[in-house]
């Protein structure tokens, strides 16, 4: 195989793997795909947490093909039993000869055992290729197994001067409806969505997936509201009382979500919700949509951010900037995010 060919194949297997997104957590989303002689003869992904992995579907499509073949897989196969019976021994029962892996598991369970197995067992195993891509593609998963915290996403609709609501706290619609679209299709990608109660109260919002095909994520408010609102109709809404955020704080609460299994949370508002994670540097990406409007006086996205001179301001790495219509949208991450995804690589 040339680096050309290796590159399309784990391309493919990183492709596969995306096609369990917002079904797996809190386990990643790992794709597999098995060449024998320049043909594929067997490829899978890892569709739902507690069913089959990525490897396990790529050997049974494979069958006898693979022996002798090459394995493509997003993550390194794990050695341990969990729900399931681990990948790395079954890749040596099967007789593979060559194993090229995106990047290493993080899980303490794991962490290059997989692949002291494989080689232990004769095999050929190269670590490393697509690695930014493979990561970034599990940041929840990697930043919940090195600091027991979700991937936080701040997510806002704000006019050209940074408001994402009027004086008054009113905010429909600040972005157009293509823009909305996507929003939702953000929302399935994330297992839970944090607002505060001023959120719940003013807009009475559902939080669900509506717009596109996926999951709804979990519910979480940061506040005490009544049990009239639409939010509590969802029986897996979480929320953290007035006393308990103050007892606790914003760290303890994502510890505490990570607990039950959040691994990617998003960030929808209010204002003070959002400055509270920005001030506190809980935050590692930013999803904006940014309308072609000019609000005023209104609320500010980061209306509790006090910064002094220049040198102060929170920076932030620019991933893409699309068009949505008349809107913008506007990705970004965290310098000490991204610094956090390349830890423990192989």
């Amino acid at each position: 195989m040339t680096r050309v060919d290796d590159q399309i194949y784990m391309r493919r297997a990183l492709s596969l793997a995306m096609r369990g997104t917002g079904f797996t957590s809190p386990n990643p989303m790992v794709g597999c795909v098995i060449v024998k002689e320049g043909i594929v003869v067997g490829e899978g992904y890892h569709r739902r947490w507690g069913g089959p992995h990525a490897e396990v579907e790529a050997l049974s499509m494979a069958g006898n093909h693979s022996f002798g073949s090459t394995v493509y897989v997003t993550l390194e196969p794990c050695s341990h039993r969990g729900k399931t019976p681990p990948c790395a021994p079954a890749l040596v029962e099967r007789g593979i000869s060559r194993c090229v892996v995106a990047t290493v598991d993080p899980d303490e369970r794991v962490m290059g055992r997989g692949l002291d197995l494989l080689r232990t067992s004769g095999i050929e195993v190269s670590v490393g290729l697509l690695e930014d891509e493979a990561r970034w593609l599990n940041r929840g998963f990697i930043k919940g197994a090195l600091t027991s915290m979700p991937w936080v996403t701040i997510k806002a609709a704000v006019g050209l001067d940074g408001k994402i609501a009027l004086k008054d706290g009113s905010s429909r619609w600040i972005s157009g409806e293509l823009s909305r679209v996507k929003a939702h299709l953000l929302r399935s990608q994330n297992d839970g969505i944090l607002v505060g109660k001023g959120t719940v109260i003013s807009d009475d919002p559902s939080l669900t997936v509506r717009e596109v095909a996926g999951p709804s994520p979990v519910p979480v408010i940061l506040g005490t509201v009544g049990d009239d609102r639409k939010i509590r109709s969802d029986s897996r809404t979480i929320v953290y009382d007035d006393g308990f955020i103050k007892r606790e704080g914003l760290k303890n609460i994502l510890l505490d979500l990570h607990r039950r299994g959040i691994r990617r949370l998003m960030v929808e508002g209010g204002g003070a919700v959002i400055s509270s994670f920005l001030c506190e540097g809980l935050a590692d990406e930013l999803s904006l949509f940014i309308a072609p409007k000019i609000m005023g006086e209104g609320v500010s996205v980061a209306s509790c951010l006090s910064i002094g001179s220049m040198e102060e301001a929170l920076g932030v790495r620019t991933l893409s900037v699309k068009r949505q219509s008349e809107d913008l949208w506007f990705e970004g991450v965290f310098p000490c995010s991204l610094d956090l995804l390349k830890r423990s690589e192989g």
